[in-house]
Formats: structure tokens, C-alpha cells, sequence
């Protein structure tokens, strides 16, 4: 007489190492993205940061959160194909203007521009107001002052507004091809006609700044 196979329970998840144990901890706690250097420093001399961190993502990958590369470090953000279901439970963001959109994304693309730089590009005036309320939500910077005459100021992206739009870097800002294919680019386009590709490297005629970074300094007269 035979004797029916006994049911085999599916295997435990591995148990993760203790670096990877306190990887998790150190990314779930940051305010911002993680890097590489900031949780080698933490995990010690010898640790193989890029296996802890693969070790993470594995153990991740089939959840409801992962683990994502953003604004050149690392974080955990809901996994992408539940998003239609998380839709409306978060409150309405604060929209920005019209005039502060293209601002904002004149300085993503234009990085390091001056005020001056803004306008001509615009073709209009820009409000301080525009660049002040940019300045408050962390998504633009004061990146340094150009060694022109007046030493105007140059403003550029910050980390949070990498993270804001999850960017790894301003270089995956969407190119021509992809703007047209998100419908934002339209219509025939000038001969010679191109996107920007943006930089938040120091530039040969920039200074750094002096001006404190950050929410409140206000755009300088």
C-alpha cells in the first residue's frame, strides 16, 4: 500500500544578513535618499554595499513597497503598478502657476541660468514671486554667481526636486522624443530644434554660493 506524500509548506524567506538588516533601517529612516558612501560609512569597513543593497531589493521586489533609485541614492517607494489603486487617499498638492511651471522647467533644463537667462528664454518678465515660491518648496536652488558683470546669481535643480519627480539625475530629465511622446511637444518643430541637456556640475564662469540653500532665502535683488 503506498503512502500519500505529505504536503511540503513553500520554503521560509531567506533570513537577510544583518548589514542588509540594518541597510533596511538606515533607508527607512532617512528623510531623503540614501547613498552608496553614506551607508558604507554606517555599515562598516569591508562591507559589499551593492550586494546588501541587491539582497534588499530582491527580498522587496515582490511587495507592496520596493526599493528605488532616486536623486543618486536610495529609497522605498510603493511599488509602481499599484499606483491606480492609491490614487485620492493623499491630499491635493499645492499647484504651482502657469509662470512658475515654466520657470521650473526652464531651470531643470537650462541649469545654471541666471534670472536674465529665465526671462529671454520666456520671453517675458519673471516674477520674483515665481522664483521665490520655487525656492520655498526645495525644488530650486542658488547654485553659484556667474563671473560676468553684477555677478548675477545662477539657479539650478536640488535633490528633492530629483525626488519630487523620481530622477536619479537631471540627465533622465525626458528627451525630445519622449516629450513628444507624452504629448508635450506638438506640431513641427523649428529646423535645428533641441533639448537642453541639463548639467548640475560647476560651470567654467560659475562661482559656488555663498547664499544659505534651502526654503526661505529668497531670490536675491
Amino acid at each position: 500500500m503506498s503512502v500519500a506524500k505529505a504536503h511540503r509548506p513553500p520554503d521560509p524567506s531567506p533570513v537577510p544578513s544583518e548589514a542588509a538588516r540594518l541597510a533596511e533601517a538606515l533607508i527607512f529612516c532617512a528623510p531623503a535618499p540614501i547613498t552608496e558612501a553614506d551607508l558604507a560609512a554606517r555599515l562598516g569597513a569591508g562591507t559589499d554595499v551593492p550586494a546588501v543593497l541587491a539582497e534588499i531589493a530582491r527580498a522587496y521586489a515582490p511587495r507592496g513597497i520596493t526599493l528605488a533609485r532616486s536623486a543618486g541614492g536610495y529609497a522605498f517607494r510603493t511599488a509602481p503598478d499599484l499606483a491606480p489603486a492609491l490614487r485620492g487617499g493623499a491630499p491635493e498638492p499645492r499647484r504651482l502657476s502657469r509662470a512658475a511651471l515654466e520657470t521650473l522647467a526652464i531651470v531643470a533644463y537650462h541649469q545654471p541660468v541666471t534670472r536674465a537667462e529665465i526671462e529671454e528664454i520666456r520671453g517675458v518678465t519673471t516674477s520674483k514671486g515665481s522664483l521665490d515660491l520655487l525656492l520655498e518648496t526645495g525644488w530650486v536652488r542658488l547654485r553659484g554667481r556667474r563671473r560676468t558683470p553684477g555677478r548675477p546669481v545662477t539657479y539650478g535643480t536640488t535633490p528633492a526636486f530629483l525626488d519630487h519627480f523620481d530622477l536619479d539625475a537631471v540627465s533622465d530629465l525626458p528627451g525630445l522624443d519622449e516629450l513628444k511622446g507624452l504629448g508635450l511637444i506638438e506640431g513641427r518643430l523649428p529646423a535645428g530644434f533641441r533639448v537642453p541637456q541639463p548639467s548640475d556640475g560647476a560651470e567654467a564662469d560659475e562661482d559656488p554660493s555663498d547664499d544659505p540653500p534651502g526654503p526661505g532665502g529668497g531670490v536675491p535683488d
